[in-house]
């Protein structure tokens, strides 16, 4: 996905840097997982004749199409691929990956007025699962709900990167920030008989990291009993700049 926070990202990390060249990067693909801002606002950073391959769905290529402002990726260098979910694409060598749909809901500023969006499992939403070898790693970043399938396509998964944007369903609303439940956002808590945490007690996978945190989740205080509880059960919170090995 790129993110808002795209060029600072690119700025911390030296992997990112140009390596040749005024205008070389090496980034050289892009995969989204959705349409809402924090998911697509990162392109604006990329460069206008900066070459790259943009792997979406159907339904998220057009919402890049209406709106003309993402003509600034030129489409004679960034090649736009149409993804189908459940179909696998290979990214580069053996690295291959397959988008699959989760339960979620229509960016906010699609949503239309006087109206509560229903969870979907439309495509609207989508993980990926990533393999390269014998190694698999799925990324979830966000997530309405736990259904029996994506519990079968996360059980034995290396790597989980999954959706914690908030540890109560009322969280935004109880620290006076917010008029919406994590629920209407399309987001399952961490906490709850419903929540992340519970659901992945009986999900066999090896490492679990808690990704998307909103600045109101407390697990992102180190000395917070919220993230004892977390890591407790196994779970460890993502960090700018964490760099993990598969």
């Amino acid at each position: 996905n790129a993110s808002p926070d795209l060029r600072q990202q690119i700025e911390r990390t030296a992997v990112l840097h140009p390596r040749e060249g005024l205008r070389h990067s090496p980034i050289c693909g892009v995969i989204l997982t959705g349409g809402d801002v924090d998911v697509i606002a990162g392109l604006l950073t990329m460069r206008e004749r900066q070459a790259f391959r943009l792997y979406a769905t159907m339904r998220i290529h057009a919402v890049l199409a209406a709106n003309p402002i993402f003509e600034v990726l030129a489409r004679d260098v960034v090649d736009r691929i149409e993804v189908s979910v459940d179909r696998p694409f290979v990214l580069n060598g053996d690295l291959t990956a397959t988008m699959f749909a989760v339960p979620g809901k229509v960016p906010l500023y699609l949503e239309e007025a006087g109206e509560t969006p229903q969870s979907v499992m439309d495509g609207t939403s989508i993980g990926l699962d990533i393999r390269q070898g014998n190694r698999r790693l799925v990324f979830i970043p966000g997530c309405a709900a736990m259904t029996s399938d994506l519990r079968a396509r996360l059980s034995g998964a290396d790597l989980v990167f999954f959706d914690g944007t908030l540890w109560r369903d009322d969280e935004m609303i109880t620290a006076g920030i917010g008029q919406k439940s994590g629920r209407r956002m399309g987001h399952m808590s961490l906490s709850g008989p419903d929540g992340t945490i519970a659901a992945f007690q009986t999900i066999a996978v090896g490492r679990k990291i808690i990704i998307h945190m909103n600045s109101s989740n407390p697990v992102l205080l180190a000395d917070s009993p919220e993230r004892a509880e977390a890591e407790a059960a196994g779970w460890t919170i993502a960090r700018d700049g964490m760099e993990l090995e598969l």
